[in-house]
């Protein structure tokens, strides 16, 4: 039986997923949530609760269960890797994917959403995020890609966050001086890959039908 995805379009730790999953050709059957009404059999099989989460095998004892994004993407990547997303260095990789999840991602959410989080104005929490999207620019001053000139783990981890970051205030990231960070969200958000990824699939719960991915 098919491994299942229970997924949601927009989070971009679901894209990422969805990502490794798609250029690795690993066929799923995906289940399109809403993150208010989790269902019953996602909550049952996930201890953390949270969104991806993916179910490799049914009916064992216990289930076998990815609930960790990046966790989904490297076996995705170990299982097939035709563009060699886990070179050069997986080590150095997770390092900098860390950093995106651990500190960039909790500016990103005050900055997201700074009237839940009054101690710090808008500004603040940006300038506070900003030094990651510096760190990033340093490095692709040095090649189109965060470790080479190809795509990794790494660009396809970190950029759905990025996304997240330009779409707070586009008028503002559009006039600030990251060139490269700019260069690289854009040709990532115009793939084929990104778009197969972000196509819109109805929720499970009202449809009752699985959706074949990618």
């Amino acid at each position: 039986m098919q491994p299942i995805l229970y997924s949601f379009r927009r989070c971009p730790y679901a894209m990422r997923a969805r990502l490794a999953l798609a250029i690795s050709e690993q066929s799923v059957r995906l289940r399109e949530i809403v993150l208010k009404h989790k269902p019953a059999e996602l909550l049952a099989i996930s201890p953390n609760k949270t969104i991806p989460v993916l179910q490799l095998a049914q009916q064992a004892t216990p289930d076998i269960v990815l609930d960790e994004s990046l966790e989904i993407m490297v076996w995705a990547l170990s299982e097939n890797d035709p563009e060699q997303w886990l070179s050069p260095s997986i080590e150095e990789m997770l390092e900098l994917i860390d950093i995106n999840d651990y500190e960039f991602k909790h500016w990103l959410d005050r900055y997201k959403y700074a009237d839940r989080h009054p101690e710090h104005t808008l500004d603040y929490y940006r300038q506070q995020a900003e030094e990651f999207i510096f760190l990033l620019e340093s490095r692709l001053n040095e090649h189109p890609y965060l470790f080479s000139d190809r795509i990794s783990l790494a660009d396809m981890a970190i950029f759905p966050f990025i996304r997240q970051f330009a779409s707070v205030d586009r008028a503002w990231f559009d006039q600030a001086g990251y060139e490269q960070v700019k260069q690289w969200l854009e040709t990532l958000m115009a793939s084929d890959l990104f778009a197969k990824c972000m196509k819109k699939y109805p929720t499970w719960l009202e449809s009752g039908e699985e959706v074949q991915f990618p």
